[in-house]
């Protein structure tokens, strides 16, 4: 089992947060899980970027993103080299330490 470190977020997670991960589950369903309420417009369909986040440890062990998630991720808010969609990256057997950035482009909650 994997660890993820998330780093503080002012409004979701002003503590940060280490939570456990199984391999094979998103990043995204390991937070909700845990009840942290990342972003998920598009209920995990890999349909918006509003699950965006930056993986500032452990990228590497990630399995690469496919063109679908690469082609949103041009569209994220804040993108950096270590984006991804969280509902699209698979936790392998390496901790993670992740991001969620501090705005989205999701027009239906603004």
């Amino acid at each position: 089992m994997s660890k993820i470190v998330v780093l503080p977020h002012d409004q979701l997670l002003p503590e940060g947060a280490v939570v456990d991960a199984k391999s094979g589950e998103s990043i995204c369903e390991v937070l909700l899980r845990h009840d942290i309420e990342i972003e998920h417009a598009c209920e995990m369909s890999c349909a918006c970027t509003t699950c965006h986040v930056i993986i500032r440890e452990g990228y590497d062990s990630l399995p690469e993103a496919d063109e679908l998630e690469e082609d949103y991720l041009d569209k994220a808010w804040g993108l950096e080299p270590e984006s991804r969609l969280s509902c699209q990256a698979k936790v392998a057997d390496e901790d993670l330490v992740v991001e969620i950035p501090k705005y989205t482009i999701n027009h239906a909650r603004e």
